[in-house]
């Protein structure tokens, strides 16, 4: 069963999410500021975590930001009480898998929860894929899709969950043409409200974390992305 921790000092806004989200079937914990989420981490191990962005003692962004590269990390989907597309793009690039915007419909957050849950879902399912069809390869990059890890030259990256999946889906299919609107339906499951931005956040992050294999991700001006070997 799928596990979500739901982190809002504001038990008026974190007790109606934990209770719909228990209605849909989930199994959830609250947590009522950042240190106590990420203590809970460690005994929960929650798939999704909703995750407020002002709170006492840790707030959000550096949640995620302490986040990175550990290996319970769940999916995270970002709330914020500002509009600013500012304060979207820094959540996203601190790793945030998700964000929506203070006053929410509490039937889009389900549904954004049950879009991160799915990616979970298919990850685990590739275990019964053939060995073969486990390990991409791509220039001097290799991807094991049961570990979820990635390697670039030999090194091991720290990727966010949909940084992992945006670099399957382009490694996996090499000089295939991706609109952002295909991305972000294939890798968020979902038209995202925050429009494309996201799409070119996400790649502008993996091209710094593959450093001289950046190459590897090609824009293609006026339409998306594709992959390809690396010219380095």
């Amino acid at each position: 069963m799928t596990k979500v921790l739901v982190v809002d000092d504001e038990m008026s806004i974190a007790s109606p999410i934990a209770y719909a989200l228990r209605r849909e079937g989930y199994t959830v914990e609250t947590a009522y500021d950042g240190q106590d989420s990420l203590d809970r981490i460690i005994t929960f191990l929650p798939d999704v975590m909703v995750l407020d962005v002002m709170m006492p003692r840790i707030n959000g962004y550096e949640v995620c930001r302490k986040l990175e590269g550990n290996p319970h990390r769940p999916s995270i989907l970002l709330l914020t009480v500002k509009n600013d597309i500012v304060d979207k793009v820094l959540g996203l690039e601190f790793g945030a898998d998700d964000y929506m915007t203070k006053p929410f419909d509490m039937r889009e957050l389900i549904a954004r929860v049950k879009a991160l849950s799915r990616r979970r879902v298919q990850a685990v399912s590739i275990e019964t894929q053939d060995p073969a069809e486990q390990i991409i390869q791509l220039s001097g990059l290799s991807i094991n899709l049961i570990n979820r890890t990635v390697h670039a030259e030999g090194k091991l990256m720290e990727l966010t969950p949909k940084e992992f999946d945006l670099l399957t889906l382009l490694a996996r299919n090499p000089e295939r043409v991706y609109t952002r609107e295909a991305l972000l339906e294939q890798v968020w499951d979902m038209d995202f409200a925050g429009g494309t931005r996201t799409v070119d956040i996400h790649v502008q992050r993996l091209r710094k974390k593959l450093g001289e294999l950046h190459t590897i991700i090609q824009t293609v001006y006026g339409i998306g992305y594709k992959s390809t070997e690396s010219s380095s």
